[in-house]
């Protein structure tokens, strides 16, 4: 019990956790790394820590659970990762259209929208095969059907930066700008 003439403790202060959100190639990973970097603090990618959750690689996961079993460790992942403030998170493209992941991040964290034109990202999925909901079909049509399904759901985030076609250190500098830290 506290002392009743006590002075009250200080609220601690919290450095949010920042949330890149965004379709596949729009350069979460890799902005996020960087501006890790720029912000000096931890970067943590989710589709990372969900393979070492799982043992195996997201592809994996897809082929023998399929994508609800996925969604589901996403969930779960996500969860612990919004549980430690002041680190930079990449999220899968998927994570944010989950209404309770959104609350989470919307509660814990402040989400950036990197946003990405089609052919910004149809040139760099076509980098790396690996990409399950690309298997088996044109990336142009998938890319395209998921912008018009995600787009007004990434919107709903704290932010939107551009990321097409730019350099990935403009965008963070356009990251910088928009939750006001400062630049070196």
């Amino acid at each position: 019990m506290p002392n009743a003439g006590a002075a009250p403790m200080p609220e601690q202060t919290r450095e949010p956790s920042l949330v890149l959100v965004g379709l596949m190639g729009a350069g979460k990973s890799t902005v996020g790394r960087r501006l890790a970097q720029r912000l000096s603090r931890r970067f943590v990618d989710a589709d990372d820590e969900i393979e070492r959750a799982a043992g195996m690689s997201i592809p994996e996961i897809f082929e023998r659970f399929g994508e609800a079993h996925f969604r589901d460790g996403e969930r779960r992942v996500l969860a612990r990762l919004l549980d430690q403030d002041g680190i930079i998170i990449a999220t899968g493209g998927g994570a944010f259209m989950h209404p309770e992941t959104r609350r989470m991040i919307r509660d814990r964290a402040r989400s950036i929208w990197l946003k990405a034109d089609l052919d910004t990202l149809v040139r760099r999925c076509a980098r790396r095969a690996d990409r399950p909901l690309l298997k088996g079909s044109s990336a142009r049509e998938t890319l395209g059907r998921l912008m018009e399904e995600r787009y007004p759901v990434y919107a709903e985030a704290d932010f939107t930066v551009e990321s097409g076609g730019d350099a990935h250190d403009l965008v963070v500098d356009r990251i910088m700008q928009v939750i006001g830290a400062d630049q070196p």
